[in-house]
């Protein structure tokens, strides 16, 4: 419901609350005393309690209270006083218990407000606001979480430019939702800090499997599961106008190029290992060198996306989708992806999911065409 309608609705329901009381109390008090349907208004401060302020509810309570007091000692000649007693303590009962729970309701959300405002501080501590920024490139985007209630969890991404040009990655905790933040975060943080000082990518995945092995290491200490994480990392240098980029995979899925309004999947630098699985193989990681075009879209998601099933247990087709939607800008080709897979799978996601669209800026990408084409 729109914002507007929804505030509309609030300020119109104690008034309705209320008329309601009225009404029926006042049927009530011209009606046979045989029926005593004002017995059945409890539901109008409780409603109260449920969806209005303390001090609505309040009023609404006050107004129940008066109304059926009235009809209990003036409209029903047959009772006994007792009987009115009992009757009219049931009345207040039903407004303190009101009240009570309108109360709590309010705690609560005053809790639940301020839960939400640390997970929020912690995913922007965590994970850059999509869309992200760094250099000449633009990456647009979207992530869900599979754990109902959770900001952040298990997928992590970041694009930062660096003395070494531009570095992307993305990744995958085993797990998902709020048990896998820390392994994540770990990840992430060393990702950061080795993009700006060293000079391979390889070398910035071995760091970030140093930092993972610690993570486990306190995991094991803790009684905690250990985990792994797959990874993908992508370089991108432009000396003299020219990209040249890299790309090493550490167990994780293919990604996407859109060129010339075609979707090519690529397993470029695929056969690493995930990250806190390296030590399984003697081999070291390579990256594998890539030729990116100035105006090429790069796709990249962790398998959340790619896994995702429908009603009839089919897989999430991706790239079918991508090449639908090839003319699309990434801000609308974010949302109708997102959209679209929220309705594959009636939002019932199992994994967290994430989505990156890269793309050169128009500006850039342009720069770099007279460029390579001066050249």
């Amino acid at each position: 419901m729109p914002a507007d309608r929804r505030t509309e609705s609030e300020r119109l329901a104690p008034a309705l609350l209320i008329l309601a009381i009225l009404l029926v109390a006042y049927l009530d008090a011209t009606t046979s005393p045989e029926l005593h349907i004002s017995a059945f208004l409890g539901i109008a401060p409780l409603y109260a309690a449920l969806r209005c302020s303390f001090r609505v509810t309040a009023v609404v309570s006050a107004v129940f209270v008066a109304c059926l007091t009235y009809v209990d000692i003036y409209t029903v000649p047959d009772w006994a006083p007792a009987s009115r007693v009992v009757g009219i303590f049931g009345v207040v009962l039903v407004a303190v218990f009101s009240l009570m729970l309108c109360r709590t309701r309010l705690q609560r959300e005053a809790l639940h407000a301020r839960t939400r405002m640390v997970a929020d501080t912690v995913q922007r501590a965590m994970l850059r606001e999509l869309p992200l920024s760094a250099g000449d490139v633009e990456a647009y985007g979207f992530y869900v979480s599979a754990q109902e209630g959770a900001r952040v969890g298990g997928d992590i991404y970041e694009a930062i430019e660096t003395p070494h040009g531009l570095r992307l990655m993305i990744g995958d905790v085993q797990g998902k939702g709020m048990p896998a933040i820390g392994a994540g975060l770990e990840v992430l943080a060393s990702f950061r800090e080795a993009a700006q000082h060293l000079d391979s990518l390889e070398s910035v995945a071995e760091r970030m499997e140093q930092a993972l092995a610690r993570y486990n290491a306190r995991s094991v200490q803790q009684g905690t599961d250990e985990r792994f994480v797959t990874a993908l990392l992508m370089e991108v240098r432009d000396p003299a106008g020219l990209p040249q980029g890299r790309v090493l995979s550490c167990g994780h899925i293919p990604y996407y190029l859109v060129r010339d309004g075609k979707v090519y999947e690529r397993k470029d630098g695929e056969g690493g290992l995930p990250l806190g699985l390296g030590m399984l193989s003697g081999e070291p990681r390579r990256g594998v060198r890539v030729h990116p075009e100035p105006d090429d879209w790069l796709v990249l998601c962790t398998d959340g996306v790619t896994e995702a099933r429908g009603a009839d247990g089919e897989f999430y087709p991706l790239a079918e989708r991508l090449a639908g939607w090839t003319d699309l800008e990434p801000p609308e080709l974010t949302r109708t992806l997102r959209a679209d897979l929220e309705s594959f799978t009636h939002g019932e996601l199992k994994d967290d999911a994430t989505v990156l669209v890269v793309r050169r800026s128009p500006a850039a990408a342009q720069l770099s065409m007279a460029r390579a084409a001066a050249a």
